[in-house]
């Protein structure tokens, strides 16, 4: 089998050893109780490094990787976040977890907080909450998973767009996953270069990975072995493209045999009036016994049933700014063909990972998944996983997003001890 080394793409920095000052971090992680991979792979690869952490979690995120690490308190403010309690419900568990959270805040030993998500209350988190934040004397890091979200979803405002200025301003550092992300926010917000750092989409370690084979899978879920399969994965919204999905089905159906098979697992993100025309579209071309639909949340240990069972994962997408997906896949093995929008392209090794086509293009999106079944990369299929595997496990790792965070948070801490210190000297008599 051909070694990892031969996937040619430009390397990132092998992760260096932490700083030993960042042994005498103490930071709180406010998760927003969710995005259980994340949070999870930043919390142990921190610790790793020697950073003691304040874990601002919820029911979802009680595991007990977190629970049985003696460098993490674990703080269950979020708790329960079930969607199918009653409104009444929603507002008084969001209501009791925001005054936990400003409670306490206002006690935390910890001097950096580091915002992985915000909360419900997106106004009230980017303005009022960080200003809290910084009025508490707290150094704010802020990890911008999307750099404007409301413009990727096609509902942006200026409220929008002023409430994330502020938040952005008033964060000591900002991580983003891309050298584009950072150059939105530095035109877009007006933020200095020097304050926002990239660093990578950790590669989602969470998701069970057995030996199950993609025969056993595919059997799993009604689908014979040499039939072709497409996976769409995750949450189902406009901006993810997936009627362009649709649309590439139904032309690869009427100019190809007719052995391919689509997978579509994940749950409304938007108007479920979206997916209802999606649904229309299904069923006037006649595609319902070509498609396996499981419309809902997706959990950790189902995961890898759908990965496994798929040949390849289509990322659609019409707007994004990074897709978790991908990197899933990837820890999966599983290669990827993307559309060519914001920066997929560039995580995409053509014809070693995967393939790239035009967004919103249905036509050449069908063209290039007819070339991914004519390439060898699917037609060696099972060795190429491993060694998408081991990439992903490389170039994604969880040590090279410790290595820079723990920086930050050295420099901070740093700047912090020493304004301390000045303070300290200009009110000696």
């Amino acid at each position: 089998m051909t070694s990892v080394p031969t996937l040619n793409h430009p390397s990132r920095p092998s992760p260096a050893k932490a700083d030993q000052s960042s042994t005498e971090c103490n930071v709180a992680l406010l998760t927003g109780g969710g995005d259980k991979p994340y949070a999870l792979g930043l919390a142990t690869a921190l610790t790793s490094a020697g950073i003691l952490i304040d874990f601002i979690g919820s029911d979802d995120l009680s595991v007990p990787e977190l629970l049985n690490n003696s460098q993490v308190q674990f703080l269950n403010l979020r708790g329960d976040q079930r969607s199918d309690a009653t409104p009444v419900a929603k507002a008084v568990r969001v209501t009791r977890y925001y005054f936990s959270l400003i409670r306490y805040a206002a006690s935390a030993r910890p001097k950096i907080f580091h915002v992985l998500w915000n909360n419900k209350f997106e106004l009230f988190d980017r303005t009022l909450l960080m200003l809290y934040y910084r009025l508490l004397g707290k150094k704010i890091v802020f990890t911008a998973h999307n750099v404007n979200a409301g413009q990727r979803d096609g509902n942006d405002t200026s409220l929008n767009r002023l409430s994330l200025r502020i938040q952005y301003r008033l964060a000591d550092h900002i991580f983003v996953h891309t050298e584009k992300m950072r150059g939105e926010v530095v035109s877009e917000f007006r933020i200095p270069r020097c304050k926002v750092s990239v660093i990578p989409f950790g590669i989602n370690n969470t998701v069970r990975n057995t030996d199950l084979s993609s025969t056993e899978a595919k059997r799993k879920l009604g689908l014979r072995n040499r039939e072709k399969t497409l996976l769409f994965f995750g949450n189902i919204a406009p901006y993810k493209g997936l009627e362009y999905l649709v649309a590439a089905f139904i032309e690869i159906l009427k100019s190809d045999d007719a052995n391919y098979r689509l997978i579509i697992a994940g749950r409304f993100k938007a108007s479920s009036n979206y997916w209802r025309q999606i649904k229309q579209m299904i069923v006037d071309n006649g595609l319902r016994h070509r498609i396996v639909e499981r419309i809902e949340y997706i959990p950790d240990e189902q995961t890898e049933l759908y990965f496994k069972a798929a040949d390849v994962l289509i990322l659609p997408y019409a707007r994004i700014f990074q897709s978790g997906v991908l990197f899933l896949a990837y820890s999966l093995g599983l290669p990827v063909i993307a559309a060519d929008v914001a920066t997929l392209k560039e995580e995409i090794i053509e014809g070693k990972t995967g393939f790239v086509f035009k967004s919103q293009d249905s036509s050449d999106l069908a063209k290039t998944i007819q070339l991914y079944f004519e390439s060898e990369l699917f037609r060696d299929l099972e060795n190429r996983r491993a060694e998408i595997k081991q990439y992903a496990n490389e170039r994604y790792s969880w040590d090279n997003v410790a290595s820079v965070t723990t920086g930050v948070y050295s420099n901070l801490a740093s700047l912090r001890r020493r304004r301390s210190r000045f303070g300290a000297q200009e009110a000696d008599p």
